[in-house]
């Protein structure tokens, strides 16, 4: 297990931490976040959302450098990745 990432909110002091057996992590922005709104009245503009997605490199197959992504018929993959959360002062 790695840290791959952790964000602090600096107003709240919400924390979130991710170890992950993964060697890459993608990262979401909510860029595309348009004002809809959820069943619960909460507005999701544009940036008030980002993703953290734990995998292997996007383009692994193409890059003999990058870890192997092949899975054959009757191997297991199997991977842990720990979101840790948190508040500090």
């Amino acid at each position: 297990m790695s840290l791959c990432a952790f964000a602090k909110d600096p107003k709240s002091g919400r924390t979130m931490k991710i170890e992950t057996t993964e060697p890459g992590v993608q990262f979401y922005s909510g860029n595309w976040l348009d004002g809809t709104t959820s069943c619960n009245g909460y507005v999701y503009e544009q940036h008030t959302a980002f993703c953290l997605e734990t995998q292997h490199y996007p383009d692994s197959p193409n890059q003999p450098q990058f870890p192997n992504t092949i899975l054959k018929p009757g191997d297991t993959y199997r991977h842990t990745t720990v979101h840790t959360f948190g508040v500090e002062k």
